[in-house]
């Protein structure tokens, strides 16, 4: 029987880490498991992007042979964070006509009006770059708030506001073509504060209101939540080795 075996990467300006971790089941319930690790130093990164990819290959490399010699198993495919500057988010919102005969709405409608406000983004805000996650923050049916998803209500209207999470194009390009060169097939890629914020930011202070920081060597990453759901995510390219800078200076 094959093992549910995944891996992750994270890509930082100090600091390549790669992880593998296994599916298992424990009292009815899957849970991942942490079998390997691995770290090395970045090299080819400056402010969070990527400068030379055949040096960030090889710090994946490296990273990514300590964490299988741990766990005992090859990285053949993985979840890569991406952080840096040009990543950003920008809100927008749009609106469809429910299609059903019975006003019912679908998931279908739900595409549709999460389509609509991508394509009211506006244009400056989106050139040269990549949309690499998709958050619905409010559905309204009808002008009216609905509390967690419309699916099944009845509504001639339905609109939603979406977060879109965004990256320079040709630095996911080149994040993607480095872990390849490692001999890694890249599964996804996630912003890395939406990642760091699974691990870091409970459920109850998703809900009332948080801002989560990750101070990096040369970046700071921002990532605000309200009602459960990010609302605005930022990176700011000044990090700890500045502060260390300023110190000695």
């Amino acid at each position: 029987m094959s093992r549910n075996v995944a891996a992750g990467i994270d890509i930082g300006t100090s600091e390549t880490k790669v992880i593998i971790a296994e599916g298992v089941v424990e009292n009815g319930h899957f849970s991942p498991r942490i079998i390997g690790t691995g770290i090395a130093e970045s090299r080819g990164v400056e402010r969070g992007f990527i400068t030379n990819v055949a040096e960030v290959a090889e710090s994946v490399r490296l990273a990514a042979a300590k964490a299988e010699k741990m766990a005992g198993v090859r990285a053949r495919r993985a979840h890569v964070s991406f952080g840096g500057i040009g990543l950003g988010s920008i809100t927008s919102t749009g609106s469809v006509a429910i299609t059903r005969a019975d006003l019912e709405v679908t998931d279908r409608d739900l595409s549709a009006a999460l389509e609509a406000a991508e394509a009211a983004l506006p244009k400056e805000a989106t050139v040269n770059k990549r949309i690499i996650n998709t958050i619905p923050i409010e559905y309204k049916i009808d002008g009216k708030i609905s509390w967690g998803e419309p699916v099944g209500l009845k509504a001639h209207k339905l609109e939603v506001k979406a977060l879109f999470i965004t990256c320079l194009e040709h630095h996911l390009g080149d994040l993607i073509k480095a872990v390849e060169e490692a001999g890694i097939e890249v599964v996804d890629v996630v912003a890395a504060p939406v990642a760091a914020s699974f691990v870091t930011v409970s459920k109850k202070q998703r809900r009332v209101g948080a801002l989560l920081a990750d101070i990096g060597a040369e970046t700071l990453s921002l990532i605000t939540f309200e009602n459960n759901n990010p609302v605005s995510l930022e990176v700011i390219g000044v990090g700890g080795a500045d502060v260390t800078n300023d110190i000695a200076l």
